[in-house]
């Protein structure tokens, strides 16, 4: 929810007073009430829930507006957003771990009116859009290519294949969360809750 506060309240007055013709649509599965309550038409903010064909919808916009205010991990959209030739506009949070040495195809802020005003830029200079756009074509040709990774993926999954029983004896994380498999934490809260309501009487 917390983003999409970011992104109603702090950055989209700013483009809307600038772009007062242009709408933003705002798509995820299972929108909260309180995101739903976001939808206002008449100030071109459209909450449209799931998206039946992402790529579909992302093609068809001019710029992807990513206020990431956290995160960890590459950023899926994102990335499909330079898949479909579309520019963007993030965070760092946002960009963490995409583009390496790449130029991100967009620009990259944690200031709501920067982001605003560099939305407004890109929006309005097709060069700008043209540059970023191939920026983005760029980083999945190079950075995202199928050959710097195959080699050394199948032969960490040789390795581990191999090594199966003592991988999984020094996976730390697997282990935990194969523990969380037994929902024990559920159960000992209901314990708990048995407990206490035996003892109040």
């Amino acid at each position: 929810m917390t983003r999409y506060y970011f992104l109603k309240e702090e950055i989209w007055p700013l483009i809307r007073s600038e772009l007062p013709d242009i709408e933003l649509h705002l798509y995820g599965a299972y929108p909260s009430q309180q995101v739903t309550d976001l939808h206002k038409p008449s100030e071109g903010f459209m909450v449209k829930g799931r998206a039946e064909d992402s790529k579909q919808v992302m093609s068809r916009a001019k710029l992807c507006l990513a206020p990431l205010r956290f995160g960890a991990g590459l950023k899926g959209k994102l990335i499909e957003a330079m898949q479909c030739g579309t520019p963007s506009i993030t965070t760092n949070a946002g960009a963490e771990g995409i583009h390496g040495e790449f130029d991100w195809p967009g620009h990259v802020t944690d200031d709501p009116v920067e982001f605003a005003s560099e939305a407004i830029r890109y929006y309005k200079m097709d060069h700008l859009w043209m540059e970023a756009q191939k920026k983005g074509i760029q980083i999945i040709n190079e950075r995202f290519n199928l050959s710097n990774f195959k080699k050394a993926l199948s032969e960490r999954l040789d390795t581990v294949t191999k090594n199966l029983n003592t991988h999984r004896r020094n996976n730390f994380t697997g282990a935990m969360l194969m523990h969380h498999t037994m929902a024990s934490t559920r159960f000992m809260s209901r314990w708990i809750e048995e407990k206490n309501r035996d003892k109040n009487g």
